[in-house]
């Protein structure tokens, strides 16, 4: 992965803000940041994080 935190309360932080303030959403963050979606999706999972995607965010 890009270089983002590795930490996962830090990942879903940084992840949030990241699309509240550029991306917009999940789709448009793993293209700016060369993610891959199911892989970010599947570490903040293991954390117990899911995402909204009406929100647009992690909760």
């Amino acid at each position: 992965m890009a270089n983002i935190p590795k930490d996962p309360f830090m990942l879903v932080s940084y992840v949030n803000t990241r699309m509240r303030d550029y991306d917009g959403d999940l789709e448009e963050l793993c293209k700016a940041l060369g993610l891959d979606r199911e892989e970010l999706c599947g570490r903040l999972s293991e954390a117990g994080f899911e995402y909204d995607e009406e929100k647009a965010r992690f909760i």
